[in-house]
Formats: structure tokens, sequence, C-alpha cells
């Protein structure tokens, strides 16, 4: 039986996976023997490691291969800084409550639940085949879920909820609050009621220093670290256009209602990407090595037609099509899908998924994310967005540090630019002491912020303003300033530049891998494994003594050395279990290959390699065997690359 034939003979089982990553210590609750905190996890011996290798990996495939700036930043976070980048403003998520029990929920999550479990329903009631698969909130909730189950819908209505599952992620809280009155929504264990969808920060606020009068945060993202430190980057990098930044570390969101394991957490690893390009040339110099990629994309535009309908394409046809909006954006998905195969992801249960019309924020030219399925449905592990000039201009506006590239141009060119003329004999007496903080903020707009105020001026014969430390609002018309287009001829190009961001989200990717690859042997479904690529397992190779025999220990020393000094991770197994057992429990681990040593090792120093996923044999020398484990693990052979000069070998120890 082949190893695709046996991994999808037995179904496969979300509570033998999670049994298997709890047993082994991938991760756990975090302040277990306390009782825990939902949305906390530590991870053990082999998540560390496994976690460890998909980081490096990540820097070797994008830091190293792109040449990005890698930066490291603290994950405290001033008020003001986060109060300009829109976070203290808008990052939030709708939330409702019980309103007799005060049980809290994130209100999209709660009618995508609802609108499934009711379709789920429909369908048994239609004679379809289904299976129930829930985690531990949602087997709290059984009882009355099964109030809802076997109830069949009218046409219209499957319809309408198929529809707004396809788009529940552009919905606001006014219309998840609609929403939720209209298809009589309640707290699924009791049928409680619930209240309006109100808005929740999701930032973690904190104090900085003893005083407490400086207010901060724990991060939500590393972005922000990166947008700061743009002019010392650009300075590092000779003035060079474009370039990346990078920087892998934590970042915390308060959320809501945490569930799912990994994927909904308040502590999180993230490794973010900030790629600066010229606004006006947004081309890619490799673009032509991944141009014939082919992925699956759900564009915007088939969401909100209520439909989930895949376009297979390749990404040059993508952004020859406009669907994608640039090449350097293009690029990156390509990129992305790349490392994600790398690491152990089913390309099959992969797809890249644009953000719609509504979701999109103002400020972003396009935005897709890569979405990995799960037992859990879609689930987003990447973003990846074109954020245009909008973060270095408002960091740039607030703190009048010019976050820009100066290049010199070959001829002077003539432009025509925004320009502000203020009336400065009569700023003194109509403001005051606070004449130059109106003047310094005037003129300090950006482009775009002066273009709205020549509309505004012009349309209303006045503009409006608030300034920071003046009292009240500001009210100036033509007589103290006149905002006008004027050419004027340059011999330097200053530009903003626009960042293309990917973001990958650590954790989230570790959980769906896990998924992607575990399965049970056909023979016995008690038997999981965890098919994890060798070049990021947790543990590169068992050695397995065929018995405590003194006479074996020499060669076990010998071999283990050899392995330590060409740095190959391995364990060593010399418990009294059968070598089927040992190989069993270390096939849960993820381990890739395992090396027998028996009695024949001690006359010719030759010991047998077993492949965990197919459990082929092949003997040869130790070193053989291990220049075969590297050849695999870490220079993409295949297995029959690597074996081919080793004898197969017919296992004698019962293993399978």
């Amino acid at each position: 039986m082949s190893t695709a034939t046996a991994r999808s003979t037995v179904p496969f089982s979300r509570e033998s996976l999670e049994l298997v990553l709890k047993r082994r210590f991938f991760f756990a609750p975090s302040f277990d023997i306390y009782g825990g905190v939902s949305g906390l996890y530590d991870y053990g011996p082999p998540g560390c490691a496994f976690q460890a290798n998909i980081v490096d990996t990540w820097r070797k495939h994008f830091i190293l291969e792109e040449d990005m700036l890698e930066v490291d930043c603290t994950m405290l976070t001033p008020h003001d800084v986060l109060k300009t980048s829109g976070h203290v403003d808008k990052f939030s998520d709708w939330m409702v409550r019980d309103l007799k029990t005060g049980e809290i929920f994130r209100a999209d999550h709660l009618v995508e639940e609802v609108f499934e479990a009711r379709l789920k329903g429909d369908k048994a009631a239609r004679g379809v085949a289904t299976e129930a698969k829930e985690d531990e909130d949602k087997k709290k909730r059984k009882k009355k879920v099964k109030e809802i189950q076997n109830i069949k819908l009218d046409d219209d209505v499957v319809t309408e909820y198929e529809s707004i599952l396809a788009q529940i992620d552009g919905y606001s809280g006014p219309q998840l609050g609609e929403l939720i009155v209209k298809h009589n929504i309640t707290n699924p264990a009791n049928g409680n009621a619930l209240s309006p969808p109100v808005e929740f920060n999701l930032m973690f606020e904190t104090a900085i220093g003893p005083s407490g009068q400086l207010k901060g945060y724990l991060r939500p993202e590393t972005a922000q670290g990166q947008f700061l430190n743009f002019a010392k980057l650009l300075d590092f990098n000779n003035e060079k256009m474009p370039f990346a930044s990078a920087s892998i570390g934590k970042s915390f969101r308060n959320e809501i209602s945490p569930r799912a394991g990994l994927l909904r957490v308040r502590e999180f690893l993230m490794a973010e990407i900030e790629h600066y390009v010229d606004p006006e040339d947004k081309s890619h110099p490799r673009f032509e090595e991944i141009k014939d990629i082919k992925l699956k994309f759900l564009p915007k535009n088939i969401q909100e037609s209520g439909s989930n309908e895949l376009s297979e394409v390749t990404v040059g046809e993508a952004v020859a099509s406009g669907m994608v909006d640039n090449q350097t954006l293009g690029y990156f998905i390509a990129r992305i899908y790349l490392f994600l195969i790398k690491i152990g992801v089913d390309k099959n249960r992969l797809r890249f998924r644009q953000h719609m019309s509504n979701e999109m924020a103002h400020y972003a030219a396009d935005c897709w994310d890569a979405e990995l399925q799960s037992s859990y449905g879609w689930i987003e592990c990447v973003g990846c967005a074109d954020r245009s000039a909008y973060d270095l201009s408002v960091h740039s506006a607030k703190t009048n540090e010019k976050l820009v590239v100066r290049q010199p141009l070959a001829e002077p060119k003539v432009v025509e630019e925004f320009d502000v003329e203020i009336a400065k004999k009569k700023f003194g007496p109509k403001f005051r002491k606070d004449a130059g903080a109106v003047e310094k903020w005037l003129l300090t707009r950006t482009q775009c912020e002066l273009e709205d105020l020549a509309t505004e001026l012009k349309d209303n014969g006045k503009i409006t303003f608030s300034v920071e430390g003046v009292e009240g609002k500001i009210e100036l018309d033509t007589e103290f300033v006149n905002i006008e287009k004027k050419s004027k001829s340059v011999h330097i190009r200053e530009f903003t530049p626009n960042v293309i961001e990917p973001s990958f989200g650590i954790g989230r990717i570790i959980y769906s891998i896990f998924e992607h690859q575990f399965w049970a042997r056909p023979e016995d479904a008690d038997r999981g494994v965890l098919s994890l690529p060798p070049l990021v397992a947790p543990t590169k190779a068992l050695l397995v003594p065929l018995s405590n025999s003194a006479e074996l220990r020499p060669v076990v020393k010998k071999v283990s050395e050899y392995l330590r000094s060409e740095k190959v991770p391995f364990k060593v197994d010399d418990s009294s279990a059968s070598i089927g057992k040992r190989y069993a429990r270390n096939d849960e681990l993820g381990t890739p290959f395992g090396i027998t040593i028996d009695f024949d090792s001690v006359k010719d120093e030759s010991v047998t390699l077993r492949e965990r996923d197919s459990t082929k044999q092949v003997r040869g020398s130790y070193v053989q065997v291990i220049d075969a484990i590297k050849a695999i693990t870490y220079e993409g052979a295949s297995w029959a690359e690597a074996t081919a000069k080793l004898t197969p070998f017919e296992s004698q120890s019962g293993d399978a």
C-alpha cells in the first residue's frame, strides 16, 4: 500500500490529534495546575523545536534569500505611537453579551457558528450524511445545538446563510446586530437573548515607568517598530531602494473569547516583513522566477456575489489581469506559497483570499490572506497587503520627521504640488501664543492632506481643524490661508515609499500543519503519525539499539558522537520496549528517520535506516546513513536519491 493510500484510509480525527499533541507535550495550557487562562499556551520540547525550525526556515527563505534587514524592536509601545497608527481608535472586534449570564461572545464568530450549525441540520434533514466535529466549547452547547439540528430550511434561507458566511469578514458591528435580530440568534447554550454588538479594543494596556503617567500598550503587531526605524534602515542600506525590513517577535491581542487552541490566542509569535517600494514603480526584478506558479485565488468580486468559487491561475496572469494589484505584491504571494509548502502545508488546503471592499483598509491598494483549511474551517495564517504610504505618512506628520526617500534627478523636473501660503502678520493677533503651533500644523501636512484641505477651502470658504495643545476648533478662511497647486522646478525627487507587508502568524501555521500532516496507520488507528517535513521536524533521527546489551554501547556512543559532529538533532531510545513501539511513539513526534543498531553493527559498523511514513528500511555504514539523512533533510534530496547506494533491508523486528 502506498503512503498516500495509507494516509487516506483512516478518517482524520481532531480528538486523536489533540490527544497526541498534549500527551507528547507539543503545547499545553499555561498555568495549567492553577486552572489555566484561556488563550495562553506553553510550548513543550517538541513544540519549541518545531517552532524554532520554522522560524529558522523563514529567516533563510525570506531574510537571507531576499537580502532583508532584520530588526528586533521593543514589545512595549507608547500610547502616542499606536494612537497615530490608528490602533487605539480602530483595533477592535465586536462583542455581544448574554443579557442574563453575562457570557461574552465575539459577534462574527457566533453568527458564523450558528449559521453553520443550522446548515448542518438542514443537510441532515435532507438526508445528507454529516459527522459532527465539536471542540470543547461547542460540546458545552451540544444540547442546545441538537435542538436546531435536522431542521429543513427553505432554499432561499440556505442561499442567504451561505451568502452571509461568504462575506462574514466584511460585516460591521451594526450589520452583525441586524443579523442577530433578523435570524433570532441567541446564546447557543441556553437560548438567552444577546446585547447589541459593542466594540472592544484588543490591546493590552499598561503603564511605563513607576509614575504611571506614560501610558502604553503591549504591541499588537511588530510593524510599528519597523516603520519608526525607516530612516535608519534606509541609511544602513546606503539610500538604495527598494529594500525590506523584517522582524520576528511576540505580539499581544486581548481576544474576546479565545477558542480553537493555537488558532486564537492572546500572546503569539509573528514574523513580519515591510518591503519599501517606489509608488511609481511596483515591478519586481525577480518576478519572472515565480510568474508561472499556479495558485488558488478567491477574489473579492466572487465573495461579494455570495460565492466561494476559487480561481486557479498563475501569478503572472493574476497580476496581468489586475486581480492582484502589482508585481511586488504578486511576488510575495508566490514566495509565501513556496514557504508554506516547504514547511509542511498541504497545497490542496491552501488558498489566497482577497479582502472585500468593506473590510479592506481605506489606505490599502490591495490585500490578500493566505488561508489554510482545517477542521475549524478556513483560517487566515498570513496576510499580504499593499499598505500604500499610510504608515510612514502618519508617523511623519505626527513627529515632523521626514520619512522619505530623496533621489537626485538626471535633469530638473517641473512638478505640481499643493503649497500653503500663510498670512503671518494676521496669525499673531489671532492666535497669540498658539500662532507657531497652528502654522507648524499647516506646514507639515502631506500632499494628500493638503489636497483635502484645498477642496474644503474652495467648497466652504474656510477650513476647520484641531491642533494638539491648542484649545477648541480652529477655523481659517482665505484671509488667513491659501492652499493651491503650484508648478516648480525640482532637482531632487522626494517621495514617501509604499509598503508591501507580508505578516505571518506562526502559531496558526504550526497548528494547521499538525492537522495537514497527522494520520493513522491503517492496520492500527491508534498509531498516529505526524509527517512533518525533515527540514522542520523537531528531531531528525531516533537512534535505537536493538537491546541493552553492553556489547552495543560503544557503537551507540560512536554513532551519537558522529551525529553531534554533523549537527543532526537526534534522540537515543534504549528503553526495554520493542523496536516497533519505540518507533511508533516517535512517529507521533514527527521524527522522520530511525537508525537501528544491532549485533552486526558491532562487526562492520553498519546500521539500518528507517523512513517514518513508508517504514522502508535500507542498510549501510553509519556514515553513509547519516549522509543520506543530511541530504534529505538539508539538501532536498528524495529518499530514492539519497539511499541509492544503500542496500534494501527487510525488518526482522516486527516493525511496520
